[in-house]
């Protein structure tokens, strides 16, 4: 299996080119891939420990636990350099999903992954740019990725344009011997614009295109088949706002997703960042999600005399897949981020989200008879500067 990719973001700007608000909302507003606005040279170095406690479930039915820790290191080198990585490991264990909630015949997995991360970056006076490299391992799958990013600011740092593009290589080799060696390559390109909107507002705009080719079905699901090509489309949208009353920030999104599948998705997400006294610091978010089913989706049904889930009147050798995540359905996630500034640049955090999906919180008509899908994510982290 491949977990999901995960985005990691951060924002800078130049403290010179405008004031302390909008230095502290351009700071709240994750970026795409990149940082929001061009960033100055950093003249300390950081390195931040996290741990991952992650599990899901449906109902009557535990299914996945992941135990993952994680250090993270960034090193500033001459004023005008820096070079970022990270390392995490994964333990995975549990079964796999439900396709119906009448279907009681998951199977138990065990998996280990560690990944890597590696970018060097430029600053310039007007802009960075970064080459980075990456490496995901598992048992069963091998992937590498190279990336190049950057981004040039206007003279008076107000309006930054942000580029990048990236090429993924995955080498699969499933335990059931399904397939050997089969291959998948992505290539991704992202552009994007954030500008200062006034004393306390900014906003971002991106656009990016993925191109997937070779082995994209499931090699451990029956029934799944896939086109060995994908194309996907992305808008996304950012505001952030900050408050003097308050001293807090606003953060405000929306995405949009398209695919050659024929998945559409929306997402809609909020957060507000609250300094309080003492040097804590408060992160409510909400995030909304809905998507339309694949087209090839099939809803399983559960034949007594199989013992599996099979299509009905599946056609042998026309596309298919039974699995849930190409479904219609919506989704809910919440959680809170508690941070606490503990002097001589030291920083503890403390983040958990849950997660709720149900076929019929999609926007129009989610796929039927899906039984309902819940996670729960813990994670703490220490950072120290110097």
């Amino acid at each position: 299996m491949k977990p999901e990719d995960t985005t990691k973001t951060a924002a800078g700007t130049n403290a010179g080119a405008i004031g302390g608000a909008i230095l502290l909302a351009a700071l709240a507003l994750p970026g795409v891939n990149k940082p929001a606005m061009a960033e100055a040279a950093p003249d300390q170095g950081e390195i931040s420990l996290k741990y991952l406690d992650y599990r899901d479930w449906q109902p009557g039915f535990d299914r996945i636990t992941v135990h993952s820790p994680s250090v993270e290191a960034m090193i500033p080198i001459a004023g005008e350099w820096s070079v970022a990585g990270s390392i995490v490991s994964d333990s995975i264990s549990g079964a796999t999903p439900l396709y119906h909630s009448s279907i009681s015949g998951a199977s138990s997995m065990h998996d280990h992954r560690v990944a890597q991360d590696l970018t060097v970056t430029r600053y310039f006076s007007q802009g960075t740019l970064s080459v980075g490299g990456a490496h995901s391992g598992e048992d069963d799958y091998q992937s590498r990725t190279e990336s190049v990013n950057g981004t040039l600011s206007t003279e008076s740092k107000n309006t930054t344009f942000n580029f990048g593009i990236a090429f993924d290589n995955d080498v699969l080799n499933p335990r059931d011997h399904a397939t050997e060696n089969a291959r998948k390559h992505n290539t991704s390109m992202t552009i994007g614009v954030t500008q200062v909107l006034g004393q306390h507002d900014i906003a971002q705009v991106s656009l990016s295109h993925t191109s997937e080719e070779g082995y994209l079905s499931d090699p451990y699901k029956f029934f799944d088949f896939r086109p060995d090509e994908r194309s996907e489309n992305v808008l996304g949208i950012r505001w952030n706002h900050y408050f003097d009353s308050t001293e807090g920030t606003a953060r405000l999104g929306y995405r949009y997703y398209t695919d050659t599948w024929k998945i559409r998705s929306h997402t809609l997400d909020a957060a507000y960042v609250q300094p309080l006294p003492y040097g804590w610091t408060i992160t409510p978010d909400v995030r909304l999600y809905t998507q339309t089913a694949a087209s090839f989706f099939a809803n399983a049904i559960y034949d007594p005399d199989i013992g599996a889930p099979f299509p009905l009147g599946y056609v042998v050798g026309s596309y298919i897949s039974e699995d849930p995540r190409l479904s219609a359905f919506g989704a809910a996630t919440w959680g809170l981020k508690v941070e606490k500034n503990l002097g001589k640049d030291f920083k503890l955090s403390l983040k958990v989200d849950n997660y709720e999906q149900r076929s019929n919180w999609a926007l129009g008509t989610g796929s039927p008879n899906l039984a309902n899908f819940y996670a729960r994510f813990i994670e703490v982290g220490i950072s120290k500067q110097w």
